[in-house]
């Protein structure tokens, strides 16, 4: 089937370019036997919170005045869920911003924000892919 080895391509891919790691194998362990549906929750919840998180550093970020201890917070939200779904490297990112914010730099944390931006809207584009050829999978299956 087209979509299961598309499927399969673009995890082989996800995994090889960091930007997932072994905590996403073990949800799809956990996903296997339960609802077709679990994976594409978590993912979903993610992305949410990931780019609010994203708006709400920027935000910061943008003050006159940093609240650098804010930012770290933050910081800790996003790398936390990171971790939690396997996202290697926006977790990876979030680690290099904290020892910015821990420093009270704005420009490096700034540069790093746009790092942690674009890791996180190329992991969640390619988790967009990734639901939907999981949801033709499904489909395929349910009706063979």
């Amino acid at each position: 089937m087209e979509a299961k080895m598309q499927l399969n391509t673009l995890m082989a891919n996800m995994f090889a370019t960091g930007l997932l790691d072994d905590q996403f194998r073990q949800l799809q362990i956990l996903h296997e036997g339960s609802s077709p549906d679990f994976i594409t929750e978590i993912i979903t919840l993610f992305c949410m919170e990931g780019e609010g998180i994203i708006n709400d550093l920027a935000k910061l970020l943008n003050k006159p005045f940093v609240d650098f201890n804010k930012v770290d917070t933050l910081l800790y939200r996003l790398q936390g869920s990171s971790a939690t779904v396997g996202a290697q490297r926006v977790k990876d990112t979030c680690i290099q911003f904290h020892k910015f914010c821990q420093d009270n730099t704005r420009y490096g944390c700034l540069d790093t924000l746009d790092v942690v931006r674009n890791d996180f809207y190329d992991l969640r584009s390619k988790f967009q892919i990734m639901v939907q050829l999981e949801q033709q999978v499904w489909t395929f299956y349910r009706k063979h």
